[in-house]
């Protein structure tokens, strides 16, 4: 990650809308060249703070500051490159015209956002669609038209919107080799999702939001040491028999184990608050019960979010309450 000012800045950002708050005080700061993740449920707010980033919603409390000193707004604008939720093509032009017309609208001129175009287009794997209508496209495909369209004047920022909603495997591996190479190139990305297994994969930092409010924020490396805390083990024992001693007796012991689950192939065991890993292992030797794995293993993000916000925060919120924003 490059040092200096962040790449995007929130203070205390509140949006209400009559009586109900979408987001209420949110806070958080996202490095330079790094790939953040805004994450929670759908309806948690995520949207309605990528919005205000972009200008197109007002805070109504809070401040925003984009690349140290800039506020959102046409000047912003220029640096950021946006994904929307909601896309936005225009389904009677041409793939390569609507790219080249996005990329003029930017600031490009006209030849070099007829390059940038047929560079993405390439890129994407879609070169050979390029003068077929946007409507002849699967949803798929005009979601990397339109992940094109905000890469194409090459922003400092980008910020995505469910990036990978209804993208296939094969796609969503593509946006994320993307979104790998944005980094390697000193530029910053922040995207929402609610499928954590992606933002796993690739974040650097998280903020995950329920109900509006930020729950937890912070480097994911450091979110999940924290979270695991030394409590969570992976057991595997040496046959039926084992299996039956371990849970007879050292798994059994709630002074030692908090609970445990059978994972087919190992045990994913809770340590008690007090329990340590050492005694489970010494328990399971005094009950003559042969070991094959121990490790420390760390928490997923959804457990880490489920764990810390809980299972009603980590729903979504009502659907008359989400079409507000």
């Amino acid at each position: 990650m490059t040092g200096g000012p962040a790449a995007l800045e929130l203070r205390g950002v509140t949006k209400r809308y009559g009586d109900f708050a979408a987001v209420t005080g949110v806070s958080f700061s996202v490095p330079r060249g790094s790939i953040y993740g805004l994450l929670g449920p759908n309806g948690a707010g995520k949207t309605t703070l990528l919005r205000m980033v972009n200008d197109i919603l007002a805070a109504d409390e809070g401040n925003i500051t984009i690349l140290g000193s800039l506020s959102p707004g046409r000047e912003a604008s220029t640096h950021l490159g946006y994904l929307p939720e909601e896309r936005g093509l225009y389904p009677r032009m041409r793939v390569g015209e609507l790219l080249r017309f996005f990329g003029e609208l930017r600031g490009l001129g006209a030849a070099r956002a007829k390059e940038r175009a047929r560079e993405w287009l390439e890129r994407l794997g879609i070169a050979s669609w390029a003068t077929n209508k946007v409507q002849d496209l699967s949803k798929g495909m005009q979601q990397k038209v339109q992940f094109a369209a905000a890469l194409a004047h090459d922003p400092e920022v980008l910020i995505l919107d469910e990036p990978w909603s209804g993208l296939d495997p094969i796609n969503a591996e593509v946006l994320r080799e993307v979104v790998l190479e944005q980094r390697a190139s000193g530029k910053t990305v922040v995207f929402s999702t609610h499928l954590m297994e992606q933002a796993e994969k690739i974040c650097d930092r998280v903020c995950i939001i329920a109900q509006g409010e930020r729950a937890l924020e912070g480097e994911l490396s450091g979110l999940k040491r924290e979270a695991a805390g030394d409590r969570l083990v992976a057991l595997a024992v040496e046959g039926d028999g084992a299996r039956r001693a371990a849970e007879a007796g050292p798994l059994a012991d709630s002074s030692i184990v908090a609970d445990y689950r059978d994972r087919g192939d190992h045990y994913e065991v809770e340590l008690a608050a007090e329990g340590q890993a050492d005694a489970l292992v010494a328990a399971l030797v005094a009950a003559a019960v042969p070991i094959r794995r121990f490790e420390l293993v760390e928490p997923s993000l959804h457990q880490i979010f489920v764990d810390r916000v809980g299972a009603a925060a980590a729903a979504e919120r009502r659907p008359a309450e989400r079409r507000q924003w």
